[in-house]
């Protein structure tokens, strides 16, 4: 398994086993109910989390299901001084028959590994980054949340050795959390606000746009204050070289419908290959729809969002799935897109996603992936081993 500049990572020669840790201070089931009524999103976490190692001399190692709790860290440990750091985002949906589904976890596991390459770090195998996630979900189920909600899964690898020269890390953690979640934005459903930065740039070619890495986000983060500061729920990217051609938004990819019924989304390159921006381009084809995946200038936008020619803007991401954007602003000005609400094609195409998802539509591109959680009397015969 090759990564980063010629450096090879050890195979996983035999299977690897889970080991669990007993936690001994989960939080009480009231106080759980209490917190997943109205999880929001990203500040509620379940109990336990799944850490495997890796080192140079021994590959992928100690797989183990143990309590959330704090990592210690030097103050020399390479990922606070040079940012080796990748992450992914994928939710875990309740189902009928004691079933939970994950949707297209096994893209997930690739792009992980594509940013692992990116970084320079050790790949993962895929195998190893599901049964983790199946771990870390089958202990923390009774977190699901109920009424629409979902368990949003946060798999990330860091480096932790403890080190000062520049060069790729000796040892990682990879580690998976969850926590419930409701809807991202604080308006749901609702239209967004979104800011064309022309300030700021996310990514240039050559550099790491396409992976998942914390500093893409760090480097984000200026543009979407400058984007709150004019009142604007979300900033978007336009290319580095020319400031021109519409690129992606902070965390999210994004969709122009225009009159004719054709779709127009910023190709791939530069931007992150989005999980959800590759099922909604197989779902609308898969339907006879019209997508392209091309360049669309800022002036484009704002000349066709006035002549009417642009009908709809919606953007898409793991955790918003599918939102309108209602608004678009920027120095030159401020335009609706449409009527300010969102568009049937946008309303269609997030009712259809959610609705695979969710396990209440069929799953004819073989999306989900099935989770069997252990039965109340199972569950409660291993807590009882696992005492004695």
């Amino acid at each position: 398994m090759v990564f980063g500049l010629g450096r090879t990572s050890p195979r996983v020669t035999a299977p690897l086993s889970f080991a669990t840790v007993a936690n001994v201070r989960t939080i009480a089931p009231e106080e759980r109910e209490r917190l997943i009524a109205a999880p929001g999103f990203g500040t509620v976490f379940t109990d336990h989390m799944v850490t495997i190692k890796w080192t140079g001399d021994h590959g992928w190692h100690d797989p183990q299901v143990r309590p959330r709790e704090p990592f210690t860290l030097d103050p020399a440990t390479m990922v606070l001084h040079y940012a080796q750091t990748i992450f992914e985002g994928l939710k875990a949906y309740p189902a009928e028959d004691n079933l939970v589904t994950l949707f297209r976890p096994g893209e997930n596991a690739r792009r992980f590994n594509a940013s692992a390459r990116r970084l320079a770090m050790p790949e993962l195998p895929e195998h190893l980054f599901i049964a983790a996630i199946e771990h870390l979900v089958r202990a923390d189920a009774d977190w699901m949340p109920s009424g629409g909600g979902s368990l949003y899964l946060r798999p990330f690898m860091f480096a932790d050795e403890t080190f000062l020269g520049v060069r790729p890390a000796h040892s990682y953690v990879f580690c998976v959390i969850a926590s419930p979640a409701g809807s991202y934005f604080k308006g749901g459903e609702c239209p967004i606000t979104v800011w064309v930065s022309d300030r700021y740039s996310r990514a240039a070619v050559g550099g790491t746009g396409a992976a998942k890495c914390g500093g893409n986000y760090a480097g984000s983060l200026a543009a979407q204050a400058e984007a709150s500061l004019h009142g604007c729920d979300q900033v978007v990217f336009l290319d580095a070289a020319h400031h021109r051609w519409v690129e992606e938004l902070g965390g999210m990819n994004i969709f122009f419908v225009m009159s004719d019924g054709s779709i127009v989304t910023p190709p791939l390159g530069t931007i992150l290959p989005g999980i959800t921006r590759a099922s909604i381009i197989s779902l609308a084809r898969a339907d006879g729809m019209l997508i392209e995946e091309k360049r669309y200038a800022a002036d484009e936008w704002e000349r066709d969002a006035a002549n009417g020619r642009l009908r709809e803007v919606f953007v898409c991401g793991t955790a918003a799935t599918i939102v309108p954007v209602g608004k678009v602003c920027s120095r030159a000005g401020k335009c609706l897109i449409g009527d300010g609400e969102a568009g049937p094609v946008t309303r269609d195409l997030r009712h259809r996603l959610l609705a695979i998802q969710r396990g209440e539509a069929e799953d004819r591109f073989g999306w989900r992936h099935p989770i069997q959680l252990e039965s109340p009397q199972e569950a409660r015969a291993e807590r009882a081993g696992r005492c004695e």
